[in-house]
């Protein structure tokens, strides 16, 4: 089995700028990511535009969804913005691939302190692996369908709608 990582963006890979304090896109993180998981299955990275997720439209979302269709891998990890990521869930839940895709992403950046990055990501492809075909989204330990998820802005967290 080997699996497909599809990289959009999304506070997952931003970087902290010091100086200005502000947050923008520069190269990804899921490289060092991926090494730093140790992960052994065969991955196959393919990094689209980073954008932030508020930023996406319907020809991203579309985009994501080529990409997923294109892709020989079965199982799919989509690395995406967490104020969007349902509707592109639903864009992929209605493409009605017969794959298994996880969507996934975090609340502070990679390289930020506290993280919780590394730890979506290394569940999210864990749960690729095992999954029958569908859409979800993986986020804190939790597996949401891609139909009953939404995200609660006042607690930070996924939720079932």
């Amino acid at each position: 089995m080997s699996l497909r990582i599809i990289a959009t963006g999304g506070t997952f890979d931003k970087h902290y700028d010091e100086l200005t304090g502000s947050l923008s896109f520069g190269n990804g993180h899921l490289p060092e990511i991926i090494r730093r998981a140790r992960i052994t299955v065969p991955i196959q990275l393919e990094q689209l535009p980073f954008l932030d997720s508020l930023d996406m439209n319907d020809a991203d979302r579309q985009r994501i969804c080529a990409s997923c269709l294109r892709a020989d891998e079965k199982s799919i990890v989509v690395v995406h913005g967490t104020d969007t990521m349902q509707k592109t869930a639903a864009v992929l839940g209605a493409a009605q691939l017969r794959k298994t895709i996880v969507l996934t992403g975090a609340m502070i950046p990679y390289e930020v302190q506290h993280s919780d990055a590394l730890f979506n990501f290394g569940f999210a492809c864990g749960i690729a692996q095992t999954l029958p075909h569908g859409v979800y989204i993986a986020m804190n330990a939790k597996i949401f369908t891609w139909d009953n998820v939404r995200k609660n802005r006042m607690e930070g967290v996924f939720e079932t709608t």
